[in-house]
């Protein structure tokens, strides 16, 4: 039976110690630690081996992992990567995803699966950063035409769905016009604070202050982050918004104002040490606790709907990619539209959001999380390939082909 207490919680931070242990022991299945974290959440949750359960201790902290995700993602947001034909295309191919998954969202709902079309094509439409940046580490081309491509376009997707998730399916009221209002409300207040912020931080004396306390046990900027973290989000929802919003929006405004790190080089790694380090796990390997795991194997049509799933997230981020063969090659082109199609926090957010508005069954949530789980594990390695194209030693080099350069 789970445990009681802080047991619960316990086992969630051994998974979370345990699992990039697990992804280091054998590099070459290139395996992500968050697929990992839910895989065991799965496992030992109440639906396999009743181990651990998600109690109120584990269901705060994911919660605020959850908030601490979406921070990060803002924190790496870079928007100066959204601007000529990388900006034109970004927009083009996220128009298309939406009318993409608007399509596969009218045939899920037509089979019972959803009861709104539209949450299916938002959460559809999105691409984890976070994840295909690493991808294109690894593969050494992170300043080629098509990486820029790749992150442009995931950059764009990543704010735009989180602003229609707000904008459609928060409980701020029961009209669009009136939702509009408090949305843009609040990214004006958000505007404000951050000017207040860039003007705060030219004191010359409050600067000095913060400077002498950043590396001692104050961590003053360390707690200056998590308070604007915390008021954002409790913003938002006092606007009745998605706290996510308020989430990503902190990390855009910490990242935009704090672009010169020179006098505090390790300010960027403590967030992620309190981040990654421990709250961002706690919600992956409670999400995987929390997946209706016994209803998709108790009803074999429901599992079909994964696959079902995992195709639909293929052709509404990976068709976009298309626009690219202008300016790469037909395998970069697929290479991007495998790392577009590449998504997993965000289903579980707009699975979870889903489930509570009563619009998406357990099962189907289940479903969703687990497509973008088999995402993360096969189109990154797909596409590492595709970018690591071998040429053979007996064959001559290819003399490179003209493309247009994307500035």
């Amino acid at each position: 039976m789970p445990g009681t207490g802080f047991d619960n919680l316990f086992v969630v931070a051994l998974v979370a110690l345990l699992a990039p242990l697990a992804v280091a022991a054998v590099p070459l299945l290139r395996v992500p630690a968050v697929v990992v974290e839910i895989v065991a959440g799965v496992v030992l949750g109440p639906d396999v081996l009743g181990v651990v359960d998600a109690d109120l201790a584990v269901q705060v902290l994911s919660v605020i992992g959850l908030a601490f995700l979406l921070f990060t993602v803002g924190l790496e947001l870079d928007v100066r990567t959204l601007k000529g034909a990388a900006l034109r295309l970004s927009v083009v191919g996220f128009a298309i995803s939406l009318a993409l998954g608007t399509g596969f969202g009218l045939f899920a709902a037509a089979a019972g699966w959803v009861g709104s079309p539209l949450l299916v094509a938002i959460a559809l439409s999105a691409t984890s950063l976070g994840l295909v940046v690493p991808v294109l580490r690894d593969s050494g081309q992170t300043e080629s035409t098509a990486a820029r491509l790749t992150i442009a376009a995931a950059t764009l997707a990543d704010v735009a769905a989180i602003l229609l998730l707000t904008l459609f399916f928060s409980e701020a009221a029961t009209s669009l016009g009136a939702r509009v209002v408090l949305l843009t409300t609040f990214v004006g207040v958000v505007a404000v604070a951050a000017v207040a912020l860039v003007v705060t931080e030219r004191w010359a004396s409050l600067t000095l202050l913060v400077r002498r306390l950043q590396d001692t046990t104050a961590e003053i900027r360390v707690r200056g982050a998590v308070v604007l973290l915390l008021g954002f989000v409790v913003l938002a929802q006092r606007f009745g918004l998605e706290a996510i919003l308020g989430a990503l929006l902190a990390g855009v405004v910490v990242g935009a104002v704090d672009r010169n790190t020179s006098t505090h080089p390790q300010f960027r790694t403590k967030l992620d040490a309190i981040g990654f380090g421990f709250l961002i796990p706690v919600f992956f390997v409670s999400s995987g606790i929390r997946l209706d795991v016994s209803g998709l194997v108790a009803d074999p049509s429901a599992l079909i709907r994964m696959p079902v799933f995992l195709l639909a997230l293929l052709v509404v981020r990976g068709a976009p990619a298309l626009l690219y063969r202008r300016y790469v090659s037909g395998r970069q082109a697929a290479a991007a539209g495998l790392l577009q199609a590449t998504s997993l926090p965000f289903l579980v957010t707009a699975s979870m959001i889903g489930t509570d508005l009563g619009v998406v069954s357990p099962v189907n949530a289940a479903a969703l999380v687990g497509a973008g789980v088999a995402s993360v594990l096969v189109f990154p390695t797909v596409a590492l390939g595709l970018l690591r194209e071998p040429v053979p030693r007996s064959a001559p080099r290819p003399r490179p082909r003209t493309r247009r350069v994307v500035t």
